[in-house]
């Protein structure tokens, strides 16, 4: 099937959004950098928008999904959380962070828990990597035990001592008698490109970025 074509001729620009709030923030950054997409903003079901104008075409898919979009080549550009990349270390380009969506990676425990160095510290996550990787800077042994939700719980039934989370407010935390002990590294919404696609789309990248580099976030 012969590939659509922008107004210029030239091949759109695949653009993956994260659906929900952030990703609704960060179309408006593109919007507001010359890559708006008028499609976007109408109440359907359409999972795909383009723009021949501004030779962009967005599509919305899951948060977790936008790297793996990204370094498969499906989209030439993406928006992931530093969480995302961190964890999962997708083989793309970070070309920026947009200074949104953000929060923090963090190690939190029970009020009043004192951790004995001498015992494996069992450690709740659904983040393995970040969370290997801080206590092995520490020379920590740690238990890793992988939890896909309710991560707040597993130390108030003994599943675990700590947590290692994402914390945005600290209410949740707050709300379960928990307190954050460390933060481990801060996270915010990262512009991300496919290494291949970048070589042959560099002139509508670069434009982009420098676009949004103008925005007043």
């Amino acid at each position: 099937m012969e590939e659509r074509r922008n107004r210029d001729g030239g091949s759109f620009l695949n653009v993956a959004l994260p659906k929900g709030r952030l990703g609704e923030k960060v179309y408006q950054l593109f919007a507001a950098a010359g890559f708006e997409c008028p499609a976007i903003l109408e109440n359907s079901r359409k999972l795909i928008f383009e723009n021949p104008e501004t030779g962009v075409r967005y599509f919305w898919v899951k948060p977790s999904d936008v790297a793996i979009y990204v370094a498969r080549g499906a989209a030439d550009i993406g928006v992931a959380g530093k969480d995302i990349l961190l964890e999962y270390r997708p083989d793309v380009y970070e070309l920026m962070d947009l200074g949104i969506g953000k929060c923090r990676m963090a190690v939190a425990a029970p009020e009043g828990y004192q951790d004995d160095p001498a015992r494996t510290l069992r450690v709740a996550t659904k983040f393995a990597r970040i969370a290997r990787d801080y206590y092995a800077g520490m020379g920590r042994d740690i238990d890793i035990i992988h939890l896909n939700g309710s991560i707040e719980i597993a130390p108030i039934l003994g599943l675990s001592d700590v947590i290692v989370d994402i914390v945005e407010t600290g209410t949740t935390l707050r709300e379960n008698r928990l307190e954050v002990r460390e933060t481990i590294v801060p996270i915010s919404a990262r512009l991300i490109a496919n290494k291949s696609g970048f070589k042959f789309k560099r002139a509508a990248v670069e434009k982009l970025t420098a676009g949004l580099g103008g925005v007043e976030k």
